[in-house]
């Protein structure tokens, strides 16, 4: 690469030509009464799909933060019980994981349950299904996400966290106020892309016959008959919401560079 050239500073032809095709595609779907009709029917599903990507990536940022601790615990316990979590979750299939949840450990859990009070107060089918997909997919990406947070933390300088210590800064307020904020500025770029991941892996949950754009796409074409339709529709929602987050995602990760710098 020449020494002069800056590939940030590109200009964004890739945009150019995806904001052409979406246009085309807008044009073709409302010139359409097929392709409005299943826009129509689909995006019902937006909110379900965004619903469970943000709260499953909330849960699992929160649980895989906690495993990252637990992995750099000075315990042993700690240690190990985070690494056998992460290497078991990290090497079971997400759709197989939905289907262990939703089908084993959530009946298992109430079984528990009821065993531990003595009675029946819960059943199997009162937990709902888009329930059991987000705790799901929370289990399978705080695995990803606490190596992503792991990798953070040790990145910060020691020297950093010393002359913090050297201040009289206690372990939670040198965790806090330095080494956290520094990891969270080296870590923004992955964990932006595992969020625009979970919400494409989020139409997993169609498995499970949870109304998602994906799983009203499935009812709608089966329907219809009109495959190529309703799926282009289903494939321009989802570009719609991942190229907007990774917009959105990029442009912040800009503003905290800049601000690092200041």
């Amino acid at each position: 690469m020449a020494p002069n050239s800056q590939p940030d500073k590109d200009f964004p032809w890739w945009l150019v030509i995806l904001a052409v095709t979406g246009a085309w595609l807008l044009y073709e779907i409302w010139s359409d009464e097929v392709y409005k009709a299943s826009l129509k029917t689909l995006s019902k599903g937006l909110w379900v799909t965004l619903g469970v990507a943000v709260v499953a990536y909330i849960g699992a940022c929160a649980m895989g933060l906690g495993l990252a601790l637990m992995g750099m615990s000075r315990h042993i316990v700690l240690r190990q019980a985070a690494r056998l979590y992460v290497e078991v979750m990290r090497g079971v299939p997400i759709i197989v994981l939905l289907l262990y949840v939703a089908f084993v450990l959530a009946p298992a859990v109430v079984h528990g349950v009821n065993w531990l009070a003595g009675n029946e107060l819960i059943r199997t089918r009162d937990v709902p299904l888009l329930w059991r997909a987000v705790f799901a997919l929370m289990l399978a990406y705080s695995a990803f996400l606490a190596e992503i947070f792991r990798a953070g933390l040790q990145a910060v300088d020691k020297g950093q966290i010393e002359a913090a210590q050297s201040l009289g800064l206690n372990g939670w307020q040198r965790f806090r106020h330095v080494r956290f904020p520094q990891a969270f500025r080296l870590i923004l770029p992955p964990l932006g892309n595992d969020f625009v991941a979970m919400v494409k892996d989020s139409s997993l949950v169609a498995v499970l016959g949870v109304s998602d754009v994906a799983q009203l796409a499935k009812v709608t074409a089966a329907g219809n008959f009109r495959y190529f339709e309703t799926y282009n529709v289903a494939a321009f929602l989802y570009l719609f919401m991942t190229i907007s987050l990774s917009l959105i995602l990029r442009r912040f990760e800009t503003r905290m560079r800049s601000r690092g710098k200041n």
